[in-house]
């Protein structure tokens, strides 16, 4: 017994064994002094999250299927343009009653319906750790070959099945070990590693950029590569390729009010995210195709990995003053990496495994969780099977976007209108909103169902069976689809059934007034309000 109360995170005293599986303090509504982020911070936050590899990467992809590099651009352009609404939509509850994604889950699929929905997203924030790490490592190898070129002669002691060697294994040790004291930084705090990545990012990307130029003397081929596409081949080429930028986002669009919980106001969770996503992921998009375009110059191909571009940039005997360079850039992206990882899936992942564990995981224990995970996972291997994890990670938005299509809008502005009873999103009384039936909302899970099946045939036609061209076709709209599905679907069910709190007029209100107490003051009201059902409970955990 001893032993599992060590374990045990911090409660208030008194606190019953149903709140504990409910509530600590990372699932409590954030209180004002930790509510530190403001507007420049959220901008911060975009502008750092956006300067990583992926991003870079992204119009790649779209070039070599066929587009030209502004048809390529316009797609980035458009498909963050869109997102950014969603994001803000999704984080508005975050913003104004201060809780974070998995809490707000609890209003629409019930206090132990919402389980399953943090279930995925954590899981899929630890996968997302263990990629991005298996990135940085590359970064981490980069900037260690500038300092010693003789760590390129490292010897490989591991067998191929391994799928790594050892040089690469120490790189992606290092990255994965300096990693981990950002992960201890609570959230109201690490918005100063975000300003920081926000400076040091766009100075060395800016000097990647301005150096290809001058060693290509100009911008390269790619710019005056006219596309291949054409017609409605063209058409649902772009269609396709800017809902691919959509669904990268829905990972981050789904956990939006965990870093909406800590704004300073609504209005900072609101024009700094709506204006700078689609800006700072289209520029840093559009160095990378410069980058690239400069590069097929220099080497006679298109090089759009810029971890690759700089690794060439280091053989043959390079300079000092190339050297310092790559080592410059090198470590802005070890810099952006380790945000990235910690904005997207350390955070997210923190608060997710809070709500399932609540007794004994916080976020800071989340996020740890998250990076042991993903290098248990061994993301290299992932990574080496490009495709696969390509429709893996496509299928899995198809899950995040009937998730939000329940959350973003349809409960929160159609259903209870801004309405909240912020004590019964704790509260396991039979009589209370979030109750639902034993805890689950049928009407949530129904949309839910119903937005992953419009998208089943279509996900079999991508792993390569024969489908109609309809499905592929709903399939490649598979965010807006099953958004779209589980939306509908769940406004129907909820005229066919209503549910308790159910509001005609909008007001953003706590109705249950909750949010004018403190902490200490709700677990004592609520423990004596229902004392007698507290006294019957067992703990689960007395025989250890």
């Amino acid at each position: 017994m001893n032993i599992v109360r060590k374990l045990q995170v911090e409660h208030s005293d008194g606190t019953s064994y149903s709140r504990m599986f409910l509530t600590n303090e990372d699932l409590l509504p954030v209180p004002r002094d930790k509510q530190t982020w403001k507007h420049r911070n959220f901008i911060a936050f975009w502008i750092a999250d956006s300067f990583n590899v992926n991003t870079w990467m992204i119009a790649s992809s779209m070039i070599q299927a066929g587009l030209s590099w502004w048809q390529a651009w316009i797609c980035v352009w458009i498909g963050y343009g869109v997102v950014a609404p969603f994001i803000v939509l999704n984080a508005r509850p975050g913003a104004i009653f201060h809780i974070t994604f998995p809490v707000v889950a609890r209003t629409s699929f019930g206090l132990y319906g919402s389980l399953w929905c943090t279930f995925n997203r954590g899981a899929m924030a630890c996968v997302w750790y263990g990629v991005q790490a298996s990135i940085g490592g590359t970064c981490m190898f980069v900037m260690l070959r500038a300092m010693w070129p003789s760590i390129n002669n490292i010897p490989n002691g591991l067998p191929d099945s391994a799928g790594i060697t050892t040089k690469e294994m120490l790189a992606f040790f290092l990255f994965w070990f300096i990693s981990l004291p950002a992960i201890w930084f609570p959230l109201h705090q690490i918005r100063h590693l975000f300003t920081v990545k926000a400076i040091i990012t766009p100075i060395a990307g800016l000097v990647f950029f301005v150096w290809c130029i001058v060693k290509a003397k100009g911008v390269g081929p790619i710019i005056r590569q006219p596309g291949t596409m054409h017609g409605s081949a063209l058409g649902w080429g772009m269609v396709t390729n800017l809902m691919s930028c959509i669904s990268n986002m829905a990972t981050l669009l789904t956990n939006a009010p965990d870093f909406a919980s800590r704004s300073h106001s609504p209005s900072a969770a609101l024009w700094p995210q709506l204006l700078s996503v689609p800006f700072t992921f289209a520029i840093v998009s559009f160095i990378g195709i410069i980058v690239s375009s400069s590069s097929q110059t220099i080497y006679g191909e298109a090089i759009w990995s810029p971890i690759d571009l700089l690794n060439m940039f280091l053989d043959d005997s390079p300079s000092h003053a190339t050297r310092f360079g790559v080592w410059f850039i090198a470590f802005a992206f070890i810099i952006a990496q380790i945000g990235t990882n910690i904005s997207a899936n350390s955070v997210s992942a923190g608060c997710d495994l809070t709500s399932l564990f609540p007794r004994f995981i916080n976020i800071r224990r989340g996020g740890y969780i998250a990076a042991i995970v993903g290098y248990c996972i061994l993301p290299w291997k992932l990574l080496a099977n490009s495709n696969g994890f390509t429709s893996y990670l496509s299928a899995y938005s198809v899950f995040l976007s009937s998730i939000a299509g329940v959350m973003v809008v349809t409960e929160y502005y159609f259903i209870r209108r801004g309405h909240y009873r912020m004590a019964d999103l704790y509260d396991t009384r039979r009589d209370r909103w979030y109750w639902y039936t034993y805890g689950f909302n049928f009407r949530a899970y129904a949309a839910y169902i119903a937005g992953i099946l419009i998208n089943v045939v279509g996900f079999a036609g991508a792993t390569g069976r024969t489908v109609p061209i309809a499905a592929t076709r709903i399939y490649e709209m598979s965010f807006f689809t099953g958004f779209g599905v589980s939306m509908i679907v769940y406004l129907l069910l909820n005229w066919a059934f209503p549910v308790p709190g159910a509001c005609q007029t909008f007001e953003e209100v706590d109705v249950s007034g909750w949010e004018s107490q403190t902490v200490d003051d709700f677990n004592s009201a609520d423990s004596r309000s229902s004392k007698e059902e507290l006294e019957r409970q067992e703990d689960p955990f007395k025989s250890a």
